[in-house]
């Protein structure tokens, strides 16, 4: 069985074809990339995968099951969690509040998601932090704060939209590492991301899409020498 892929997976907004005819599988336990220039339909494919927006066709087949259709608090509950391109935490709340208000996904009491919240927080190198509002934080802090809200709901499947967006070198490899501790603790990982050395070094398997079509797909190296992606972002001069 297929840990999760899409079918012929399609969108229209009106006359335009946001994401076109696209089938991947990803296998469970690896770190699966999907990168694009801007404008390809990435940021699309999550918010299909996730409930934000209805599919036009196709299908989203996630543990054998189809999720296309159900409410995104479903899927949230089924394993799929996700992070955002902007980073919107609850500013006025502290780092701590904003991670209990995730956990809530999973726990039936306060006590509960307050012993979850602090768990992701050690995890996540923000235990420190866990009394300042959120609103304080560094743009890096945020971000790793982004994926402690995510990583609190409990997900199997975790969706990541351009967490290295903004990020000091320093900071970008304290997030590949997270990543890969990530990974490591038995959580899938789907990341959107331009920064190329991060999906070179973080990635098993790459797709590439253009015009919410698949232009190539591969390892790593494969696809970073491929003439149609090069292409794609460059151009052909």
């Amino acid at each position: 069985m297929t840990y999760f892929e899409t079918q012929h997976l399609t969108k229209n907004f009106g006359g335009l074809t946001a994401v076109n005819d696209l089938s991947f599988a990803v296998h469970q336990g690896e770190i699966f990339g999907l990168i694009g220039p801007n404008g390809s339909g990435k940021t699309t494919v999550f918010n299909l995968i996730t409930g934000f927006y209805p599919i036009t066709s196709g299908a989203i087949v996630y543990r054998g099951g189809t999720i296309h259709g159900l409410p995104t608090w479903k899927i949230c509950k089924q394993g799929i969690g996700r992070t955002f391109q902007v980073v919107k935490p609850l500013r006025r709340m502290t780092v701590l509040d904003n991670v209990v208000t995730s956990a809530f996904n999973r726990s039936s009491s306060k006590a509960e998601a307050v012993a979850k919240a602090l768990e992701v927080l050690d995890f996540c190198g923000l235990r420190t932090r866990q009394d300042q509002p959120a609103k304080g934080l560094t743009i890096g802090d945020r971000k790793r704060l982004e994926i402690a809200r995510a990583l609190a709901t409990g997900p199997d499947l975790l969706l990541l939209d351009e967490t290295m967006a903004g990020l000091t070198p320093q900071e970008q490899a304290e997030g590949v590492e997270l990543i890969r501790k990530i990974r490591d603790s038995g959580i899938t990982v789907i990341i959107v991301e331009h920064i190329m050395h991060v999906i070179m070094n973080l990635c098993d398997r790459i797709l590439c899409i253009n015009y919410g079509q698949e232009i190539a797909a591969g390892a790593p190296l494969e696809v970073a020498n491929n003439q149609a992606v090069i292409e794609a972002y460059l151009g052909k001069e």
